[in-house]
């Protein structure tokens, strides 16, 4: 296929809009394949999607091009009770866009035996709630986020050995955000005008992952990644709302897999990831540094949404039935990261769902062209507040708990071009 058709199907895949990711604001897998599966790559690269988890694979995944797409259906909200200044209580559906589109694309090409250049598309979905009805605990009109990120990863993959490689991605990154109905949160903003309803502002940075897989005998495959923090520019337009005057880089990531090849039809594999949201004070500062300390929104110090690191265990099925059809399973757990005691500020980003089940089909053509689905069910999880919603809270929201739910679904195809 031409450079310039590529070209544009880089162009499309990056119009991906955004949705609420499953483990905390991470997908769950990259690839339509290895979202069939779980979401595991680690050891057990598949297509040319491989250097979203680890671009060592992209070598051994040979010449190959793919365009798939996800619909994705995230049902989220939150229930506020116990009393407040606002009059607040009730239920609240966060989930008045409920349908998204999340197109993904990858090409790699085989320089020699030893050596591939690739590139991978993809996006980590976001944080997006749309309280079409607003939440007047938070202000007037409707109210919610919307948080896109957006990677496109050059990778170069080589054989140090037969059944040895190593790989490296350049992670060129970009974000877009807009937050709207957070009134009531200006008088504890050090820039109270650059806190909501400010329409989109975008943010760019760069980072990388490094990898490496190796085939440890017929039978078992390793692998290991490291995705390094990603520093982004900030979102001047929000520099009222998060930490460090609108700073939101992408936090460091890094796990380890193996793949089973358990009988010759019957591959097993299994990875553990750990996500380091600590690290990132937009994401990882406690509304205690405010209520506590003193620190207003956009400070240095002020306070995020309260996230704790997640390890996150990956677990999947692949079982050759015949030369044209390979079927897929899986599972997917990490523990939710927000505590009971950051609910409120977490209305805006309800990212709850722990358990995943996984479904995967490729059917092969005969012109060796390759069909491959997945279906991605996230189990709906619930959150209870606890000492939630301060009473003294700036400007005084009288007490209560805020209390938060969120199950997904989603459904994939991708078309791999054998090259």
């Amino acid at each position: 296929m031409k450079l310039n058709k590529i070209a544009a199907l880089i162009a499309i895949a990056g119009l991906s809009t955004s949705a609420f990711a499953t483990n905390g604001y991470f997908s769950h897998g990259y690839g339509i394949k290895a979202k069939g599966m779980g979401g595991v790559g680690i050891a057990l690269p598949q297509d040319s999607m491989a250097a979203a988890t680890n671009p060592a694979g992209m070598v051994m995944v040979g010449n190959g091009m793919d365009f798939g797409v996800d619909w994705f259906r995230p049902i989220r909200g939150a229930e506020i009770v116990g009393g407040n200044l606002f009059g607040a209580d009730g239920s609240y559906s966060g989930s008045d866009t409920k349908n998204f589109l999340i197109p993904e694309f990858g090409y790699n090409r085989m320089i020699n035996p030893n050596l591939s250049l690739g590139v991978s598309v993809y996006g980590n979905g976001g944080m997006n709630s749309d309280y079409g009805d607003g939440i007047p605990l938070f202000g007037a009109g409707k109210a919610g986020v919307n948080l896109m990120q957006l990677f496109v990863a050059p990778t170069a993959a080589y054989k140090v050995a037969p059944n040895h490689a190593i790989g490296v991605s350049l992670n060129l990154a970009y974000q877009r955000f807009s937050a709207d109905g957070l009134q009531n949160f200006i008088p504890a903003s050090v820039s109270g005008a650059n806190l909501t309803n400010r329409d989109n502002d975008t943010s760019k940075g760069v980072g990388f992952r490094i990898g490496y897989t190796g085939k440890l005998s017929d039978m078992v495959t390793v692998g290991a990644t490291y995705q390094s923090k990603t520093k982004m520019s900030k979102f001047s337009k929000y520099k009222g709302l998060f930490a460090e005057g609108g700073d939101f880089d992408i936090p460091e990531n890094y796990g380890v897999g193996i793949a089973v090849k358990a009988t010759p039809a019957l591959t097993v594999a299994f990875d553990v990831v750990e996500i380091k949201y600590s690290a990132i004070k937009a994401i990882a500062n406690p509304l205690s540094n405010l209520t506590v300390l003193g620190n207003p929104l956009g400070s240095v110090n002020g306070p995020g949404f309260g996230w704790q690191d997640m390890t996150v265990y990956k677990l999947g099925f692949s079982y050759e039935y015949s030369k044209n059809l390979t079927l897929r399973a899986g599972y997917n757990h990490g523990k939710q990261p927000i505590p009971s005691s950051e609910t409120l500020f977490n209305i805006l980003a309800p990212g709850v769902v722990e358990n995943h089940l996984t479904l995967g089909a490729t059917w092969t053509l005969a012109n060796k062209d390759e069909i491959s689905v997945s279906y991605m069910h996230a189990f709906e999880n619930k959150v209870k507040g606890s000492a939630s919603i301060p009473p003294g809270f700036p400007p005084g929201f009288g007490g209560g708990e805020a209390n938060l739910k969120m199950k997904q679904d989603a459904l994939g195809i991708s078309y791999s071009w054998k090259m």
